[in-house]
């Protein structure tokens, strides 16, 4: 993976280059510039309408009480589509052009929510603590609170409802 990002790094720039030297022979040095500029700001002023769009459908999922995962990853995709818009180039213009584009964006989120692995505890033993659910043995029933403050899985700091035991 870090050969294929040097590789990304090295010849995105060498492509930008190629290309806004070809552009500017053709059309003249202040055009070119003027395009990549143009093209920045409607990139700009499309993602900020693709991102609020994406928003609203996260938060109408999380009213639902539903996970909003692929929002979040067309979210992900939105950055991205960002950096590119921002980048000066044609090059990358067209592929932040195309992550804007919802038919390409959902797709991509697709094709990354299929290769991600998405794992269950139910059933599973912790650190010799059985697991069922998000629950584990010896953890009040959901909805009481713990008697009193005696931790019963150990002597460990609890913070943000998290269980860190040292190791001393």
């Amino acid at each position: 993976m870090f050969p294929f990002i040097v590789f990304l790094f090295l010849a995105i720039p060498i492509v930008e280059i190629y290309l806004l030297i070809q552009v500017g022979e053709v059309i003249g040095a202040g055009w070119t510039i003027l395009l990549v500029v143009l093209t920045a700001v409607i990139g700009v002023w499309l993602l900020r309408i693709q991102g609020l769009s994406t928003l609203t459908r996260a938060q109408q999922k999380l009213q639902e009480n539903q996970l909003p995962a692929r929002e979040l990853l067309e979210g992900m995709a939105l950055v991205v589509a960002g950096a590119f818009l921002l980048t000066p180039g044609f090059f990358t213009d067209t592929i932040g052009f195309l992550l804007l584009f919802p038919p390409t964006r959902m797709w991509l989120a697709t094709a990354a929510a299929s290769r991600m692995v998405v794992s269950s505890m139910h059933g599973q033993t912790i650190h010799g603590q059985s697991v069922q659910g998000d629950r584990m043995q010896g953890d009040p029933p959901p909805g009481r609170p713990a008697q009193g403050n005696s931790d019963k899985r150990g002597n460990g700091d609890v913070i943000d409802g998290v269980n860190y035991h040292r190791e001393d």
